[in-house]
């Protein structure tokens, strides 16, 4: 789906939609080496943060014996450093809230400075009980390519197209579905629903009412008035009227764009209807997002808060002294990516299925599904007064 074309739907149930999430940077954390790790020339390591604190306040997730090792795979270096920096903070703060008795021990692998290839064969080689990465979708296709032996491995990004846990290959992604449409139309059908009308718009535009004239049938309102007017040769006071079958809209896309379409639904008499966005619909401006009043959205804990966010907040906030590392989504997908490693190499350890593996994290309620993809069930929130409200 290209990026510039986001799509309006119509229809009769509620689909739980997914959530596109861009990349952010931050700023590094303190420049606070953690206790030294041996260095081997083929292997170069990343400094990493000392702990941010000894524990947090949450419930806990299966620890892993002591001495088993984990291996963090980041491009630290070159153009991709800024999203793998977020990554790696959010990791090592999950990490180190880790008892430090049974604390595994952490090697962490550039892969701007080494090929995948070598990286695995290094991270096999010293002893990984786990592997976490890499990063990038190319990386990812490197690896899931690899052939020699290596312990289970959890991507941190997504291969297009059925894939295989098979061979102990567990896949992390903040992406949805390549084609969104098909998606929502495939678990609408599921649902007994019915997708009434698709219109599409161009988001670069700033007047969408083409299509939501389309899908809301205005038009045919507009043209019913011509006929009868031309049928009675008069002008006939007239107020159009949009189609009644319309249970809810379903409307994707990024917020500069819903801030333009919701006002517009609202004038073509669908401000009563119940319209549901993904998370790019958000962003934290109480004053920019008053136009999206009543827009129902999926997000993560991250964005929308609760008992764990509230926790690495204060743990972070204590440890940066900037602040910590605020909204960034990247720094609680690298934070969620400690936690399922060490809960799976927990469940290889006592030979469990990765399929009864459930984390509480940042970016969602996460399990992993019989193909090896990690599913996010995120939370529900609605636009009041500019703010997000949680939703029971």
């Amino acid at each position: 789906m290209s990026e510039f074309r986001r799509f309006l739907y119509l229809g009769f149930a509620l689909l739980l939609a997914g959530c596109v999430e861009q990349p952010e940077t931050d700023q590094n954390p303190p420049g606070i080496l953690a206790p030294p790790v041996k260095q081997q020339q083929t292997a170069p390591q990343a400094a990493a943060p000392a702990p941010l604190v000894p524990r947090l306040g949450i419930a806990p997730i299966p620890q892993v014996a002591a001495g088993s090792q984990v291996a963090l795979l980041l491009p630290l270096t070159g153009r991709q450093s800024a999203a793998a920096t977020s990554v790696r903070d959010g990791f090592l703060t999950a990490y180190y809230s880790q008892p430090a008795a049974t604390r595994p021990g952490l090697r962490i692998y550039d892969t701007g400075q080494m090929s995948i290839t070598a990286a695995l064969n290094q991270a096999t080689q010293d002893g990984a009980g786990i592997i976490v990465g890499p990063l990038t979708r190319e990386e990812v296709a490197a690896a899931a390519a690899y052939t020699g032996p290596r312990p289970p491995m959890l991507t941190l990004n997504a291969l297009a197209g059925p894939a295989s846990a098979g061979n102990a290959l567990y896949q992390y992604a903040l992406s949805p579905e390549d084609e969104v449409l098909t998606a929502f139309t495939q678990e609408l059908n599921a649902a007994g629903g019915q997708l009434l009308d698709v219109g599409t718009y161009d988001s670069g535009s700033t007047d969408y009412a083409a299509a939501i004239s389309q899908v809301l049938r205005i038009n045919e309102s507009e043209a019913r008035d011509k006929r009868l007017e031309s049928v009675l040769g008069t002008k006939l006071t007239f107020q159009p009227r949009r189609r009644g079958d319309v249970a809810f809209i379903f409307t994707p896309g990024q917020a500069q764009a819903e801030r333009l379409l919701r006002p517009q639904l609202k004038f073509y008499f669908a401000g009563d209807v119940p319209a549901y966005a993904t998370a790019d619909a958000f962003e934290p401006d109480s004053n920019a997002n008053q136009d999206l009043d009543g827009l129902i959205f999926p997000d993560a804990p991250w964005l929308l808060g609760g008992a764990l966010v509230d926790g690495v907040r204060d743990a972070t906030n204590a440890a940066w002294p900037t602040g910590g590392p605020r909204r960034n989504i990247l720094f609680a997908f690298g934070f969620d990516a400690a936690r399922l490693a060490t809960a799976l190499r927990a469940l290889s350890q006592q030979s469990g299925s990765a399929t009864s593996l459930a984390v509480d994290g940042l970016t969602g309620h996460l399990t992993i599904g019989p193909d090896g993809h990690v599913l996010r069930d995120l939370m529900w929130a609605q636009i009041r007064n500019g703010e997000p409200r949680l939703l029971n």
